[in-house]
């Protein structure tokens, strides 16, 4: 047998960790961690294990399918652009361009080619109308970084191989390895932190896997962060802690605008004493180096952009930004700054609901009421791209029910699922390992400076298509006809370069002149070094200098103040989310390897809530809140903050027409069936799926003795 060990990375999610993978005679057959990597140094998690399960899948499409009264009916590649472009067209000439909606998922960030075609595809629609997942995640981190650095992507990460000080906000890093963070096996760079001398503090409603070997964690109610952040800065000025580069400007103003936030004040709110907030605000300011770091937990809900704001105020004040050991700017071989817009917020509004766009993109959450909603601009086609928005936005059955409504409905996906299943064609890409790949998203975001190539591992078939060949086809089947103007022209010549003559000449042209020849030959990737300190020469702001005071910010402290003080609302009980290491969003549940073992999909739940309520351990429970109801098994949790349950997002599957083998024996329920589309950050646009007020109660089956049969653990794994 042939056996050979080609060196790649597992990209997957925003570890990118580096891989060496075996395979005999065409087929992978080992998958570990490569020690050369710079970046990941050998670590690895299970999902990229799972790899080989991927590009094994019998669930995987491999050639366009087209839904016909009859089933799926697979076609050419040719007539499957043409046809795509054709209705497109159609539609948009009966209705108008923003008749045509688009949205993009998680996983076109995680791929080269969708990065570098995908969106001159989009453009070519013309359409407002556009989507993506980031509104049901990092929005607020780059409504942030846009109002602060002048840049919607220059997100400062937390320089944890250096820092002493390590205070984190609803962030699992555990679990997501360093999400908005790529810090790849960062339970080993926890331990160092530990190891000389620093600290690590975790604030979250739930004692997660991070929290667990922290050492310090507080529960904090969800949806009150923001009011623990202000605090914080409140206290590090009343100390007379603060201070702020010579090129930052707007201190005062932001004591006037949190003088009223004292530590008493956050502790009514939050359910953190005064004392401790005054502690946290005095280790935090006297720290050498300390890093405050927020992410999902803080973003997703109501006031998830004055959260982010804070966590950058209160970086700054105590001179923790642009300082090693602080939070600091990667600066990565490829500067993909230069070609993505600096970001705008309100250009236009989402034609329903009023809600602003921001940087070109309108909230995931108002996609149903756009496609229900008669009159001009309604959706009537919808183009989709690695994405399942039905499992992952909020209100996942009224999307559901729209997308049954759509005229034409096109899918750049390998599976038929919760949503593509609903599409009229799908266009699937190859899978990671028959794909060449260079990270343009994650080194902008990574906690050390490296630059890897990974040739693909395994060729493509001959009868499937690179998604960067999906997004050419389809981009010049829509420019077919259109004329010869200079932007035609150039749209039509970015489309035919390949990604790899892309990443050269970014390379060429970036701060350390490198080349994919160069890469290539280096064992495991290059590395660049630790973070560097920037500011202010690498601000995009046109002053070149930092306003911590932006209005859009502080106008909305008053209602913040109003609405947090309220307290919570109904039963008491507050729904948040929870990510797996075993699991990436609303896929790769159909991966045994990854799905066996204990069942994952439970509603974790303090006892003494439990007992309140008269339910038991393992009951079945319904969930309901103003968006609907779901059924599901309840589990107690010490772990949980009492008057906080939490339920996995990305589950929910096995609907009529998903074609995910194994995801069906461990369904579960989608979170998303019971988030509310109505309930948004009011200024980022981000739907609120943290902190959703809900009632749990027996459900009906259970109380009458009947229901669905639960899935149950066994050796073999879930049945």
């Amino acid at each position: 047998m042939a056996t050979t060990v080609r060196r790649t990375s597992c990209n997957l999610c925003e570890a990118i960790c580096g891989v060496l993978v075996t395979v005999e005679n065409g087929r992978v057959t080992d998958v570990r961690g490569d020690e050369a990597d710079p970046l990941s140094r050998g670590h690895i998690c299970p999902k990229a294990v799972a790899l080989r399960d991927l590009q094994d899948d019998p669930d995987r499409l491999t050639q366009p399918v087209r839904r016909t009264a009859t089933g799926w009916q697979e076609i050419g590649w040719d007539e499957a652009y043409t046809l795509v472009a054709d209705r497109l067209r159609e539609i948009q000439k009966e209705h108008g361009q923003n008749s045509v909606g688009v949205y993009l998922g998680n996983p076109n960030v995680h791929s080269l080619g969708a990065m570098t075609h995908m969106p001159t595809v989009v453009r070519l629609l013309k359409t407002r109308n556009r989507f993506s997942a980031t509104s049901v995640d990092q929005l607020p981190h780059m409504l942030a970084s846009h109002l602060l650095y002048g840049h919607q992507l220059m997100v400062p990460v937390a320089d944890i191989d250096r820092t002493s000080y390590l205070l984190m906000l609803g962030a699992n890093p555990l679990a997501s390895n360093g999400s908005m963070m790529t810090a790849p096996g960062f339970g080993r760079r926890l331990k160092e932190v530990q190891r000389r001398g620093g600290r690590v503090v975790v604030i979250d409603p739930r004692r997660t896997e991070s929290a667990a070997v922290a050492d310090e964690h507080h529960f904090v109610r969800p949806g009150t962060d923001a009011a623990f952040l202000l605090a914080l800065i409140h206290q590090v000025i009343a100390d007379g802690h603060a201070s702020v580069p010579s090129y930052v400007d707007g201190l005062g103003a932001v004591k006037e605008a949190t003088r009223e936030w004292t530590p008493e004040r956050a502790a009514e709110v939050t359910g953190i004493s005064a004392d401790t907030i005054r502690r946290i605000a005095a280790e935090f300011a006297g720290a050498d180096k300390a890093a405050c770091y927020g992410r999902l937990g803080v973003s997703t809900q109501q006031f998830g952009a004055v959260c982010q704001w804070a966590v950058q105020v209160l970086n700054i004040i105590t001179g923790n930004l642009d300082r090693p050991g602080g939070t600091m700017f990667p600066r990565p071989a490829v500067d993909t700054l230069r070609g993505i817009g600096k970001g705008h917020v309100g250009i236009w509004k989402s034609r329903v609901r009023e809600l602003p766009e921001f940087g070109g993109e309108l909230p995931a959450s108002t996609i149903a009421e756009e496609i229900l909603t008669p009159g001009d601009g309604q959706i009537r086609a919808l183009v989709t791209i690695a994405g399942n928005p039905v499992l992952s936005t909020p209100n996942g059955r009224r999307l559901d029910e729209a997308l049954g409504t759509l005229d034409f409905m096109v899918a750049v996906d390998p599976y038929i699922n919760e949503t593509t299943r609903h599409a009229s064609v799908i266009l699937p890409p190859t899978p990671p390992l028959e794909r060449d790949h260079y990270d343009l998203a994650f080194h902008q975001l990574a906690v050390r400076n490296t630059a890897r190539w990974n040739d693909a591992v395994l060729a493509r078939p001959s009868e499937s298509r690179h998604d960067w060949e999906i997004f050419r086809g389809l981009g010049l089947a829509l420019l077919r006809g259109t004329g010869r103007s200079k932007k035609t022209v150039l749209a039509s010549a970015r489309l035919r370069l390949s990604p790899r003559r892309i990443v050269d000449l970014g390379l060429r042209i970036g701060p350390y002149r490198l080349s994919v020849r160069k890469l290539r030959k280096s064992v495991g990737g290059v590395d660049l070094g630790p973070l560097q300190p920037a500011l202010p020469g690498a601000l995009h702001t046109k002053t070149k200098r930092i306003d911590l005071a932006p209005p859009l910010i502080l106008d909305d402290l008053p209602r913040a103040a109003d609405t947090l003080l309220g307290g919570p609302p109904g039963d008491g009980l507050l729904l948040i989310g929870r990510r797996h290491l075993r699991s990436n969003n609303s896929w790769m549940h159909n991966s045994a390897r990854l799905v066996k073992g204990k069942p994952r999909h439970q509603l974790l739940m303090n006892p003494d809530d439990l007992m309140s309520r008269s339910l038991t351990d393992g009951q079945l429970v319904q969930v309901s809140s103003a968006a609907g109801s779901i059924d599901v098994e309840v589990a107690a949790s010490n772990d949980m903050m009492p008057g906080v349950v939490s339920l996995p997002h990305g589950f929910g599957h096995g609907r009529p027409g998903s074609r995910l083998s194994v995801a069906n024996q461990v369904a579960g329920v989608s979170a998303n069936d019971v988030t509310d589309g109505a309930l948004t950050d009011l200024l980022a646009g981000t739907a609120v799926v943290n902190g959703v007020p809900v009632e749990v109660s027996a459900a009906a089956t259970a109380q009458a003795g009947g229901g669905p049969e639960l899935p149950r653990t066994t050796k073999a794994g879930v049945e």
